[in-house]
């Protein structure tokens, strides 16, 4: 039972997850994805860790990005979109380097850095590598201050973005967390109930048994 609930609960996260990435649901940027990335590789079972969240995201970013593409005839994806990926790998293997027992502040800060460390990660991407050719991304410094402060004209400024990036990461995280702790606790106490009531019940004794010995 113990190892049909370790495979379904995430399963069921993600699933969740991806119904909550669809355009408009969420403001820009306000995303359970940081969350659930750093939180698989504390929570998940090792490979399941790696290759559920992953699969999850590349799914959903496909079917969002036909969205774009068929019906507000936008091409949504770009080579830095990849970046994207191997941050989320890098967030999966920071949350490997926690353990599930470890506080729930100590997580809550894993899962903040991970949204930070994604933040400026992919917006050094976008200002790099420059896909859409804004002006503003110049190859300066100024330029890649641009890009992690103000962003390009016509978008909200990208420290907006950053504001919703370590609100959700945190947010989730805490609630992904504090959730597993919970389970874990009831979990713990279910076992607990279980293990004194076998202690408490009473030796079999044999038929042939002489008084006052029991079976082996």
């Amino acid at each position: 039972m113990k190892e049909k609930c370790n495979i379904w609960l995430p399963i069921l996260l993600m699933v969740v997850f991806a119904l909550t990435r669809w355009p408009g649901l969420l403001p820009l940027n306000f995303s359970a994805a940081y969350a659930l990335a750093f939180c698989a590789g504390v929570y998940f079972p090792k490979r399941l860790a790696w290759w559920l969240p992953l699969t999850t995201l590349m799914t959903s970013d496909l079917i969002i990005n036909l969205y774009y593409y068929f019906h507000e005839h936008i091409d949504a994806f770009h080579a830095t979109q990849l970046v994207n990926y191997l941050v989320y790998g890098v967030m999966i293997w920071m949350g490997t380097r926690f353990r599930a027992q470890d506080s729930w502040a100590k997580l809550l800060s894993g899962g903040l850095l991970g949204a930070v460390v994604f933040y400026l990660v992919t917006n050094t991407a976008s200002w790099f590598f420059n896909p859409f050719g804004n002006a503003e991304y110049t190859r300066t410094l100024t330029g890649w201050i641009t890009a992690l402060t103000k962003g390009t004209a016509g978008w909200p400024q990208t420290w907006e973005f950053f504001r919703n990036t370590l609100l959700s990461g945190g947010l989730f995280t805490g609630l992904f967390v504090g959730a597993m702790k919970l389970s874990g606790a009831g979990e713990s106490a279910r076992e607990k109930e279980g293990a004194e009531s076998a202690e408490e019940e009473p030796a079999e004794t044999s038929p042939d048994a002489k008084p006052g010995e029991t079976n082996a």
